[in-house]
């Protein structure tokens, strides 16, 4: 299982919201990137939170500069719709994106993609939400759009065209720190054949191994419980400037929320010890 921490990028800044809105500045994406890598992320997922609502990718000079210091895989989302797109992002440095409007729209640019660029180089990205009976939604646009389409049949159509990972989001659970939303993984349980990473919701580590216990899990992209862990750290050791308000978000998500900041380390010596050392990376 990959650890994952969960960038979503505005500019230069990481921002971090409830539900992929409200986002709030916690600091520098650069100096978050680093210290993931350096305390042992087995990848870093980008995501551009604006690219769709400005209708463009500004994430090129973020990735080629943590390209020159960053040695895992990078994963890069927001913005991409075309193959020109896609070519950009892996020349900046990125090893891996992760589409989802474009593919919602265009089914056939997943298979067109990973045509040229090799299946694994491809993750769909789906951004799911209930609907008011229960079903489970696709959502595009950083979950502001209802694309009309249910879960399951667009993972599965995702798959036959050639997704190489498909990434799941939580957007009821996103920055909840409520857990990953189990009946999201009951109702994909066995039918995915790729590799299959989720985020949204992560509070604390017994959130990881429900979510794997329901659903066997590639990977885990998670937010708020690792940023929080380190922006406390570093606000306490003076390392980074404090920025609009994470301290008042911190307290919130702490004092209201389930969310318990943990460092990758941490996170990644529990799961060895409960989900087995063949599971996780040193």
């Amino acid at each position: 299982m990959r650890v994952m921490p969960r960038l979503d990028v505005k500019g230069e800044k990481l921002v971090k919201g409830i539900h992929l809105e409200g986002l709030k500045v916690l600091g520098s994406v650069e100096e978050f990137a680093n210290q993931y890598y350096h305390d042992g992320a087995d990848e870093l997922l980008y995501i551009d939170a604006v690219a769709s609502l400005y209708g463009r990718n500004s994430i090129h000079a973020t990735i080629t500069k943590a390209a020159k210091s960053i040695f895992v895989p990078l994963v890069v989302g927001g913005g991409i719709r075309t193959v020109d797109d896609i070519t950009k992002v892996l020349q900046a440095g990125a090893d891996k994106v992760a589409i989802n409007s474009a593919a919602v729209n265009r089914p056939e640019f997943i298979r067109e993609a990973a045509s040229m660029f090799g299946s694994s180089t491809i993750a769909v990205s789906i951004d799911v939400k209930r609907g008011l009976k229960g079903e489970l939604f696709v959502y595009t646009d950083n979950g502001r759009e209802n694309s009309g389409k249910a879960l399951m049949p667009w993972a599965e159509q995702a798959m036959a065209e050639g997704a190489g990972e498909i990434l799941i989001t939580s957007i009821d659970r996103d920055g909840t720190g409520e857990g990953f939303a189990l009946e999201i993984l009951e109702s994909i349980k066995n039918k995915i054949n790729v590799p299959l990473v989720v985020s949204g919701g992560f509070g604390n580590c017994n959130d990881v191994i429900e979510a794997d216990a329901k659903c066997r899990l590639d990977g885990v992209a998670i937010g708020s419980m690792l940023h929080y862990a380190l922006t406390e750290a570093n606000s306490q050791e003076g390392q980074v400037k404090i920025e609009g308000g994470e301290f008042q978000i911190l307290a919130d998500a702490v004092t209201n929320q389930r969310i318990i900041p943990t460092k990758i380390r941490e996170l990644k010596s529990t799961l060895r010890h409960v989900l087995g050392g063949d599971r996780i990376r040193v």
